[in-house]
């Protein structure tokens, strides 16, 4: 049974060149062009748009890479805190690292790293030396004087004009950074400035996905991306500043609906002349709503997106990420587009299976943990843990053995390989914790492979579990859940832990 899409890439992809090319020549070929959202593996895109490749954004840009500079962009306070990609796992500064080695691989150069708001932070200073030290450029912003009330100030050598300008050569610049908040209109516009001050008549526009414009506003894609952004408490509304100038509604999200006559203030006090952006639809290049070929499709997807979403948040709230606020305003976006977190397919089956092993191991004081998966025919295969494995390293045992036509009972792990992990874990790293995570099961599974042709078909399905729907009873410990992300899995998990320990080692 194949996956059924509801975007189409190529035109997409065709119809994003075309815009941002009419920008450039609007533009007497000089654009500065930030991009918001993820410019790179764009997995929430390619959640709610199924078919929606998570890099064509890249495959845009590589089909550009002659006429684009690059400039990546960090905010210097989310260095300091370790601020974390949830996707990767990996924090924002390492995220930058990536992305630069990313783009190379794509055979696109980033021009310079721009840390912004800074202010000799240790961590921000550490990665700026790292990165000069490699042979990077890095740039330093600091916070613009007078922002964001005195236009004048903002607007001055002494706001704008402070930093000093980053070299570009192409007639697009493209400037992107890790997560919001990091500082890229502010560069872009740091960059108008120093432009028109040399004679260069350059523009602004920002590529956008989400919220789509021309898709109503409490259609589910867009519903998902507040979803996406309820910790910034972003709220998706009619344009009034597009209807007005154009009366014709389109969606955008409050934070650039509030900023826009600022926003406009300061790009006409550049650039000495009436700004023809009369609205922050106009700013945007967003051509993603002409790529859904089916609706219907895509509207299911966004629901299940949105729970997947309050399910993140309720464990954030459990680990004391997020304030009890932000998981009741994931879980009303969730009740307002009409579904319930059961309505998640794995998500009975995997807490059933946890109450059933309660149930027969009565009187046992452990938590027992259940799992569920949705393989891409619809099949739904569960497990639960146990003194040798976690639930989700037995989930995809149990998995791949259905996928490769094995009989349930067969055990692909040989004893010795399993005691002698559990030796390692016990007598050597002093652990308490001796059943294998998903790591260490792959890892075992993978040798086990060598000799036992059975292990090795099993090994052979696991690329089948990417895109596959994943709900585990608990919150899963480092391991489980960086098997999981590597496999390409959803996850999504209940807000309980597996251990009454607070340390877990």
């Amino acid at each position: 049974m194949t996956k059924k899409n509801g975007f189409d890439n190529e035109k997409y992809l065709q119809e994003q060149t075309e815009a941002i090319l009419e920008r450039v020549n609007r533009f007497n070929n000089k654009l500065y062009l930030e991009f918001g959202g993820k410019l790179l593996f764009d997995f929430h895109a390619s959640r709610v748009l199924p078919g929606f490749d998570p890099n064509v954004k890249m495959r845009l840009l590589q089909k550009l890479k002659d006429k684009i500079d690059v400039i990546l962009c960090i905010f210097a306070g989310d260095i300091e805190r370790k601020k974390v990609r949830a996707d990767f796992g990996i924090t924002y500064d390492a995220d930058a690292l990536k992305t630069i080695d990313d783009f190379k691989e794509w055979g696109i150069d980033i021009s310079a790293v721009v840390i912004t708001r800074y202010q000799n932070q240790p961590s921000a200073k550490a990665f700026k030396n790292k990165l000069e030290r490699r042979g990077i450029q890095v740039y330093t912003h600091k916070f613009t004087k007078g922002y964001p009330t005195d236009v004048d100030l903002i607007v001055s050598d002494e706001g704008y004009g402070a930093n000093d300008p980053i070299t570009t050569s192409k007639p697009i610049v493209v400037v992107t950074g890790p997560g919001p908040g990091s500082g890229k209109l502010a560069t872009c516009l740091c960059q108008l400035y120093h432009e028109y001050k040399k004679g260069v008549k350059a523009g602004y526009a920002k590529f956008e996905t989400f919220p789509i414009w021309n898709l109503p506003l409490k259609h589910p894609v867009n519903v998902a991306y507040e979803a996406a952004t309820v910790d910034l408490k972003d709220v998706n509304c009619i344009d009034h500043h597009h209807l007005e100038a154009y009366n014709e509604k389109t969606v955008n999200y409050n934070r650039d609906i509030e900023a826009f006559p600022l926003l406009k203030r300061i790009i006409e006090k550049i650039t000495g002349q009436e700004s023809f952006y009369q609205s922050p639809t106009d700013m945007g290049v967003n051509r993603a709503g002409f790529g859904i070929t089916d609706d219907a499709i895509v509207q299911e997807a966004a629901r299940q997106e949105i729970i997947r979403r309050y399910f993140r948040c309720s464990c954030e709230y459990a680990m004391g990420f997020v304030e009890k606020d932000i998981l009741e305003g994931a879980e009303l976006i969730m009740k307002n587009i009409g579904v319930e977190s059961h309505n998640r397919p794995v998500v009975v089956p995997a807490r059933k299976k946890a109450e059933e092993a309660q149930e027969k191991d009565e009187g046992n004081e452990g938590i027992f943990c259940g799992a569920a998966i949705k393989l891409e025919d619809g099949t739904i295969v569960t497990s639960h843990n146990s003194t040798t494995m976690h639930a989700a390293s037995s989930l995809v045992i149990n998995a791949t053995k259905k996928l490769a036509g094995l009989p349930k009972e067969m055990h692909l792990l040989p004893q010795n390989i399993m005691e002698s992990v559990t030796y390692l874990k016990k007598e050597v790293y002093k652990g308490k914790m001796t059943s294998l995570d998903l790591e260490e099961t792959l890892i075992a599974l993978s040798i086990s492979a060598i000799s036992n042709p059975a292990a090795q078909m099993a090994v052979s399905k696991l690329k089948e579990l990417k895109g596959c729907e994943v709900h585990i009873s608990h919150i899963p410990t480092p391991g489980d859940e960086a098997g999981l992300r590597k496999l390409g899995v959803n996850l999504t998990c209940d807000p309980n832990y597996s251990s009454k320990n607070l340390f877990i080692c």
